[in-house]
């Protein structure tokens, strides 16, 4: 009976110590619970519209400006092949501009034209641009500085050697696996980094090993954008996201407050965790189809379009700087894209002045020639109109 007792109030203390760790750590655990169930079929439309219900986020502040015009334009027949491809990449928004005009808009699955949705990788075009901006104002002057001269805790971590256009071109040498399907990749690994309320840029320090020499071979390594937002820090002594508002947002003027995903710190989580309408997605695309141009301003320098979205990358390899660009664009009018996983686009076509903006829940987009048929309708889209 005594050891019956013993083992009671035992067992009435490890539960007691897990329910005051689980109290104290709720917060983490859900958002940990919230990552490992965020691709989840039924849940992942909902969760791309609501990551502010799952993630630590800040707003991004836009002022009370007006709303820039996006006048509808003559209507259009979009591609009959359309419809299919909508079903079965499972896009919820889709937004068609035509020499600044909205030439087509539709949502889908239960999704409204003002929720703000996930732009993963997307966002990675977002720095570039605002890269640009500050290395024409002379804050980041060479594209060869090193890395670590703008930020000395990465001293000693595998950024150590690797330049700014290696971070801008995804050839930093940095082994890191981006396998989403791989829970225990490194991009996995840094998503619990940021379900746990961790740091990123601690994140970024601790990645040791190098796969190849800085600037001789291109690896999509999403993490290297994360180190660009630590370079405009440290060149500039300012807040990433807060330049982006400044420099890029607010001049655009969304019709909704933005926010990013963050780490515990409030760090944002500038390589994928911006969150905007599929409207202001294409927006921003518009600027970009514009040579930078805004009305009467030229809020991100001419020659920095031209040469974030020209194959920059070693080996002719489809990138440019935080920008995806083909092989043949030439053949298509110039075309180039932002890219985010589960079907998130930006898709810009120069000479035909049309933009494509997609969000989708794909969950199948690493499918063999999914990513194929992606740019395939979005050409086929544009060259319609």
């Amino acid at each position: 009976m005594r050891i019956f007792r013993i083992t009671i109030r035992v067992l009435l203390l490890v539960a007691l110590v897990i329910g005051g760790v689980a109290l104290w750590k709720r917060e983490e655990i859900v958002r940990l619970w919230a990552v490992n169930s965020l691709f989840a079929p039924e849940k992942i439309v909902a969760n791309f519209s609501g990551m502010d219900r799952l993630f630590l986020t800040r707003p991004l502040a836009i002022g009370a400006g007006p709303v820039s015009a996006l006048p509808p334009g003559p209507p259009i027949v979009l591609p009959p092949e359309v419809g299919a491809w909508v079903e079965a990449r499972w896009v919820t928004g889709l937004v068609v501009l035509k020499g600044g005009q909205l030439a087509h808009e539709s949502y889908y699955r239960g999704t409204r034209p003002e929720d703000l949705r996930i732009s993963w990788s997307v966002a990675k075009s977002f720095l570039s641009a605002l890269f640009g901006i500050l290395h024409a104002e002379g804050m980041v002057p060479d594209l060869e500085a090193q890395v670590v001269d703008f930020v000395p805790a990465l001293k000693g971590s595998a950024y150590d050697g690797a330049s700014v256009r290696d971070v801008l071109t995804m050839s930093s040498g940095v082994a890191f696996n981006e396998d989403y399907l791989d829970f225990n990749s490194d991009i996995n690994r840094m998503g619990r980094v940021l379900a746990l309320g961790g740091s990123m840029d601690g994140f970024a320090a601790g990645l040791k090993v190098r796969e190849a020499a800085p600037g001789t071979r291109w690896h999509y390594v999403s993490i290297d954008t994360h180190v660009l937002g630590m370079v405009i820090a440290g060149a500039t002594g300012r807040d990433p996201a807060d330049l982006l508002a400044e420099r890029v947002l607010v001049p655009l003027g969304l019709e909704r407050a933005p926010y990013y995903v963050t780490d515990g710190g409030g760090t944002a989580f500038v390589l994928g965790g911006l969150n905007l309408t599929t409207r202001d997605y294409a927006r921003f695309g518009l600027l970009f189809a514009q040579g930078g141009r805004w009305g009467e301003a030229q809020l991100v320098p001419a020659d920095w379009v031209t040469a974030s979205t020209t194959l920059q990358a070693p080996g002719g390899a489809a990138y440019g700087y935080q920008w995806w660009v083909p092989a043949d664009s030439a053949a298509h009018g110039g075309d180039y894209f932002a890219r985010g996983i589960y079907g998130q686009y930006i898709y810009i076509n120069p000479a035909r002045a049309v933009v494509v903006a997609v969000n989708a829940g794909d969950t199948r987009f690493e499918d063999p020639g999914v990513a194929e048929g992606d740019l395939a309708m979005l050409r086929a889209i544009a060259e319609a109109l």
